[in-house]
């Protein structure tokens, strides 16, 4: 399968709180009703997760986004690459696309990295969804829990990874190689390593190679940072609905992010569907299935009056 990207109807390049740059793009049908707002997890990139989102284009006007120092976006000066830089972020791009575009019914729909951004916005400082769809948030349970010392070894087990990953590439078909080598991403759809090693990447000029876009540092400290979050939140603490769509706990040798939402969700009151066969890149391996849940859950929330 080969995945192409369409081209964006509007890019909207905006400037952050400290001058980042963040460049939105517009795709779908821009006259539908409803607006989708979609985002990354940690070192990826959302133009990777076009084999999800691309089954949104009909029926949903369609925002994606990558946060900084990530995807389309140049490296900030300084990163301020933290989650309160994110989350500030968030709500700059979120005001700046209603502001130009027009208001209208929004969803947020976001994974991991972008998930846990949402969360601590959401519990923090305020409601800017009409419903909030979060895939695989890796929330890190409460100190004396018997996941929290799981969760914070997987945490510093990713950090050492990203600060050992190769940087550079002859092509992206050698980083596209990498994941295919990785066991939590030989899952994915085919065509599907192609277009993530294509969207994490840049062309340097000067020498040719291919470098990461988010620094292998930039993407350890995330992973550290996620453990003092302490966020742990009761779905009553959002502003609306809110549905956690996440990977199969019951795999062989699941991931922790699927152990842990499953967790919150039963323990905290939250809306909760697993994508059976999963691990946490679930929009790479079975996008369809998490489209049929997701569509389920936004005509409950009467945003949509049928589902596939």
């Amino acid at each position: 399968m080969h995945f192409e990207l369409p081209a964006p109807h509007h890019i909207l390049d905006l400037r952050m709180d400290d001058g980042a740059r963040i460049r939105v793009r517009q795709h779908g049908d821009p006259n539908q009703p409803v607006r989708v707002f979609l985002s990354h997890g940690n070192g990826f990139a959302t133009d990777g997760y076009f084999p999800f989102w691309r089954l949104l284009l009909d029926r949903f006007d369609v925002i994606v986004f990558d946060f900084r120092n990530h995807g389309w976006n140049p490296l900030a000066d300084p990163p301020n690459h933290t989650y309160t830089q994110f989350a500030r972020d968030l709500e700059t791009v979120h005001h700046a696309v209603t502001a130009q575009l027009g208001p209208k019914p929004t969803v947020g729909a976001f994974h991991s990295l972008s998930a846990r951004t949402a969360i601590k916005y959401a519990v923090e400082g305020g409601w800017l969804w009409d419903p909030l769809v979060l895939f695989g948030p890796p929330n890190v349970p409460p100190q004396g829990h018997p996941l929290y010392e799981v969760m914070v070894k997987f945490d510093h087990r990713l950090a050492a990874w990203a600060q050992s990953r190769p940087q550079r590439f002859a092509s992206p078909h050698e980083m596209a190689d990498v994941f295919r080598e990785l066991r939590a991403h030989q899952h994915w759809l085919e065509g599907a390593h192609e277009l993530m090693a294509q969207a994490i990447l840049h062309q340097e000029n000067g020498s040719g190679d291919w470098v990461l876009t988010c620094p292998g540092e930039l993407e350890a400290g995330v992973y550290l940072s996620n453990i003092p979050l302490q966020i742990w939140p009761h779905a009553s603490d959002f502003g609306g609905p809110v549905k956690i769509i996440a990977a199969d706990p019951t795999v062989e040798r699941p991931g922790i992010p699927a152990q842990t939402s499953k967790i919150l969700s039963e323990t905290n009151g939250f809306d909760y569907a697993c994508i059976p066969g999963t691990g946490h890149m679930l929009q790479s391996e079975k996008p369809e299935a998490i489209y049929r849940v997701m569509m389920s859950f936004l005509a409950s929330c009467g945003l949509i009056s049928d589902t596939p």
